[in-house]
């Protein structure tokens, strides 16, 4: 058994789950799908290395991992819903035994980044899976790479637009980052790494 499966099955275990091994498995098929070069185990890695930073600051710190595990484990490119199937995933897996289900399927909702969720848990799980804006400025480039890979079915003009359109958004916000936790330690960088990256020309 791996580290990560290890971890994972002894969460869901304590958190009530039942099938912890088939559960982890399924989980694991479904973020190695061979379109995935963002979306997989490698980003709910590096998202558990922000959370483990965190911990201490977390008010349920189990739900937020159960959410950061599960927050993409549904990813069709280019489909609206993804974040709304993921947690559909987890009532269905789950079969009601994990406690406070609903409470994680909204921290998982709330990674679509279309509002500020009052929640201090959700806030977290946010914070986390956008931590990666604030990396150096090659991993930053590395991960803008793996996310054009994703989507074979846009051009490169038409992707940029969108790019342009959800980076823009994230930068005009007045904190990028909505916990203090996360807006003290990568605030400045994810601003610098958006704007850099903003600054780039347009493809003709």
């Amino acid at each position: 058994m791996t580290d990560m499966q290890g971890r994972f099955v002894e969460l869901w275990s304590r958190n009530g789950g039942a099938r912890a091994e088939a559960v982890y498995t399924d989980l694991a098929r479904r973020y190695g799908e061979p379109l995935r070069h963002y979306h997989t185990l490698r980003h709910v890695r590096r998202c558990l290395r922000y959370f483990d930073l965190a911990r201490h600051a977390i008010p349920h710190p189990d739900l937020v991992e159960l959410a950061l595990w599960c927050h993409d484990v549904i990813y069709v490119p280019g489909a609206r819903d993804n974040e709304p199937c993921s947690a559909d995933w987890l009532r269905r897996t789950s079969g009601g035994r994990i406690a406070m289900c609903e409470h994680i399927c909204e921290m998982i909702l709330a990674t679509r980044h279309t509002s500020v969720p009052d929640d201090l848990d959700e806030r977290f799980a946010c914070d986390i899976d956008l931590a990666v804006l604030g990396a150096v400025r090659t991993r930053f480039r590395e991960d803008g790479a793996r996310l054009r890979t994703e989507r074979p079915d846009l051009d490169d003009r038409a992707y940029e637009l969108q790019e342009r359109m959800i980076l823009s958004s994230l930068l005009a916000r007045p904190r990028i980052y909505l916990t203090d936790y996360f807006h003290a330690r990568c605030e400045v960088r994810a601003r610098e790494n958006l704007s850099w990256r903003l600054g780039l020309a347009m493809p003709e």
